[in-house]
């Protein structure tokens, strides 16, 4: 008997909880499994490997091979458990209390499961009049860097759809936008010396921290300068430091020092200027330095965002879902980055709580995840 036939979407989260497929690690063990669901279902798939070994996206479609297709997607990695106080086995789905726990169950193997239903769904359907297609990335955690080569391979062979639901977490409530994100580096570098006369060496860490300070400067600017937009909770572009490293002991003059920060960006925002004017200030600063030395490089980024709610694949989303209008949120997903390559409308809309993600003890509620199959089987049923 083919694996689909006896499978709910719970019993298919289970499996998929079940591997452990936190960012940076393999995915290809779920790949398979995946794969050969759908390949059961007679979808024709494309498996494109990532730059690292053992990491890939997977691309399937059912029904016929037109251009009028909408597309379910969802990313395959989750965060790590390492440090979290969990009261369950993460990577296995344990009902307690009402609640699915599990890591993923929210952010996203909960609308991962519900896209294969929905797989099974059109396979069973007579006369589809336009395919669905399953997009599965990998490391959308850590700046969605995997689906890059999956959506280059698409936009190469000219792929279209009529547009993309991207299912992060939303509680079901359609999502029109949201911001970019960059995350850069800024590495600084002295010269150590004894602390006894640190005169003579030329003190990283305060070239770091003189950095942090035009960083929160520039800050001030995005908030009271920049541009607005009211439908976001914080309505500009933010710039904050999140990490810092550097030295080696307390009697030495540092001569490393490195900081990382990120911009969440507004829609359609530039990052450029505002890098230009870090730039500009690591120059001064190093020419009034001796012995200093300032390095600013991009680590990754991804576009905010911006869906019209004019556009007539959102209003068709809503209408399934109830909405009256559409909201904005401030995390990131990958579908800036599918409207950037294809060319095609974007919506975020999928079962659970972003308020989970993340976090000891992830949970999803099986009204929530009947909820989201329901939604993906009404896609393929009113617009398909």
């Amino acid at each position: 008997m083919s694996q689909n036939a006896p499978l709910s979407t719970r019993a298919i989260l289970e499996k998929l909880i079940a591997f452990p497929t936190v960012c940076r690690t393999e995915n290809v063990e779920l790949i398979d499994w995946i794969e050969t669901f759908l390949r059961d279902l007679g979808a024709r798939c494309l498996r494109v490997p990532g730059e690292q070994p053992g990491r890939f996206n997977l691309f399937a479609s059912i029904g016929p091979e037109t251009d009028d297709g909408i597309v379910l997607s969802g990313h395959s990695d989750v965060v790590p458990v390492e440090g979290q106080p969990w009261t369950t086995d993460p990577f296995a789905l344990t009902e307690r209390d009402g609640r699915l726990y599990g890591r993923g169950t929210s952010d996203m193997k909960g609308f991962l499961a519900c896209m294969l239903v929905a797989a099974r769904h059109a396979a069973q359907r007579q006369n589809l009049r336009a395919p669905l297609h399953l997009a599965f990335s990998y490391d959308e955690e850590i700046g969605c860097v995997g689906v890059h080569s999956l959506l280059r391979d698409l936009a190469t062979q000219g792929f279209k759809a009529r547009g993309c639901v991207i299912g992060e977490p939303t509680g079901l409530h359609v999502i029109s936008g949201h911001k970019g994100k960059l995350a850069a580096k800024v590495t600084c570098y002295g010269l150590a010396a004894h602390s006894a006369n640190p005169a003579r060496g030329c003190n990283a860490i305060s070239l770091a921290a003189n950095m942090v300070k035009t960083i929160e400067a520039l800050q001030e600017e995005l908030k009271h300068s920049g541009t607005v937009d009211e439908h976001f909770e914080v309505p500009y572009s933010t710039m904050q430091v999140g990490l810092i490293r550097g030295g080696v002991a307390l009697n030495i003059v540092p001569d490393l020092c490195d900081i990382q920060f990120e911009m969440r960006l507004l829609p359609g925002a530039d990052p450029q200027p505002w890098l230009d004017r870090l730039r500009e200030e690591a120059t001064r600063l190093c020419a009034a330095t001796p012995h200093a030395r300032i390095e600013i490089e991009t680590l990754n980024a991804y576009p905010g965002l911006d869906t019209s709610e004019n556009v007539t694949f959102l209003r068709d989303i809503m209408r399934i879902t109830g909405d009256n209008r559409a909201s904005r949120i401030g995390f990131g997903t990958e579908g800036g980055l599918f409207n950037d390559y294809l060319n095609m409308p974007v919506v975020v809309c999928g079962p659970g709580s972003i308020d989970r993600a993340h976090k000891a003890d992830e949970f999803i509620l099986p009204e929530e995840l009947d909820a989201g199959e329901l939604f993906v089987k009404r896609i393929v049923e009113t617009l398909l």
